[in-house]
């Protein structure tokens, strides 16, 4: 469906070529200052036309906010944004009136809904994302102002060209316990001090300059043959309450999970040291607790990515979201048409060769929505427990020192 979250409730609505798009979030907390300027700072950044690695068409995305906001404050009550499609060329598509897109979800909203969009990929088109990324720059500001938390996204691979993140070995059964660090220590740096200043330094959005050079001519590369490139988004939340994730259905990255694979054009999701993980044996793939300089626990090393048990433990969490690449190309392709009849379909239109960094905003918008709905669910449940008497008849191992225990509070120090 269009609605996403339990007590931070986003819905979105709109198609790639209709009149507008755009998001009503409801359970946004009264008294958050709020201006257009906060949201559309996000809507900037996730627009098209901002180089020549993305698809010319030319809108400025521009967010009006229409209710749940006077004065510059939030009232508690739901926040209707709205954002006009100026740029549309709805002719552009008039082939897929005859053929579906290859790997596009032309036919399979046909065969859902029985009808579709005239133009465009509809709902499916990366347009939609606009709600998501209002929402979320609204989500982001409550969680910076309440508990300092930062939430910075950035291209890690296009195609085979990736970011050095981890230390590639041959080895064999015999030889795998001296496997070497599932991360370098410089990407376990970056993730712990990357801006999105330093991100947006580079077109690419690959705070990596070497590595940022050979991304852009691998996407010019795409572009010139009329084909397209995919690749990955890594993610990183810093200064997260332990405590957050509602087990056992909806686990923190189970809800991360859900959140990124929502996304247009993602295939893959992996948090922490992910599937390399599963090569190292658990003698050092394991987080030893060590004890923070405030009395806090906390871990030695991060390959959970900052979640353990579907809760988070206070360490950063990271993550990795997998994008295919664009379905929609200029090139040719043998394909059928819905009738069934064979032919070739070279699409016209204007369209990204390449959609990751693009999706950098769209990524940090969904985690900051996940992080929203959790802490507002974890602070509902302290709230309720505060009201009853001290809990003195457990032995103190079972409890924290603290009555709150468990609740999401900002970290010492924020």
């Amino acid at each position: 469906m269009s609605t996403f979250g339990t007590l931070f409730r986003v819905t979105t609505y709109g198609e790639s070529h209709c009149a507008s798009v755009g998001a009503i979030v409801d359970g946004v907390p009264p008294g958050l200052k709020l201006s257009p300027a906060d949201i559309q700072v996000q809507l900037s950044r996730r627009r098209p036309g901002q180089s020549n690695l993305t698809t010319p068409r030319d809108e400025k995305d521009l967010v009006n906010v229409q209710s749940g906001v006077e004065y510059g404050v939030t009232l508690g009550t739901p926040i209707a944004m709205l954002v006009k499609n100026e740029d549309q060329r709805p002719k552009d598509y008039s082939e897929t009136d005859l053929y579906p897109r290859p790997s596009h979800a032309d036919y399979t909203y046909l065969a859902k809904y029985g009808v579709k969009a005239s133009s465009g990929g509809g709902r499916s088109s990366a347009r939609e994302t606009i709600g998501r990324v209002a929402a979320g720059a609204i989500a982001e500001k409550y969680l910076k102002e309440a508990y300092g938390i930062e939430i910075v996204a950035f291209v890690s691979s296009v195609g085979k060209v990736k970011i050095p993140s981890s230390v590639s070995t041959q080895t064999t059964d015999e030889d795998d316990d001296n496997s070497e660090d599932v991360l370098t220590p410089e990407f376990r740096k970056l993730l712990s001090t990357v801006t999105r200043e330093e991100v947006d330094k580079y077109p690419t959005r690959c705070p990596h300059s070497e590595t940022s050079e050979r991304m852009t001519k691998r996407i010019i590369r795409a572009k010139e043959a009329m084909d397209s490139i995919g690749g990955t988004v890594t993610c990183v939340i810093r200064n997260v309450p332990a405590g957050l994730g509602e087990p056992v259905f909806d686990k923190l990255e189970a809800k991360l999970a859900h959140a990124m694979l929502s996304i247009p054009a993602t295939k893959g999701f992996e948090v922490g040291s992910g599937f390399r993980g599963t090569e190292v044996p658990g003698s050092k793939h394991n987080d030893y607790f060590v004890a923070r300089a405030d009395g806090r626990l906390g871990t030695a090393t991060n390959w959970s990515g900052g979640i353990q048990g579907g809760i988070s433990n206070g360490e950063d969490i990271y993550f990795r979201v997998g994008f295919k690449s664009p379905a929609t190309i200029s090139q040719a392709q043998a394909t059928a048409q819905y009738d069934g009849t064979a032919g070739q379909l070279a699409a016209r239109g204007r369209h990204d060769p390449c959609v990751v960094h693009r999706a950098v905003p769209i990524v940090e918008a969904m985690a900051s929505i996940v992080i929203m709905d959790a802490v507002l669910l974890q602070n509902s449940r302290c709230s309720s427990a505060a009201l009853l008497a001290p809990v003195t008849t457990l032995p103190p191992s079972m409890v924290l020192p603290q009555r709150a225990n468990g609740c999401a509070r900002p970290s010492e120090g924020n």
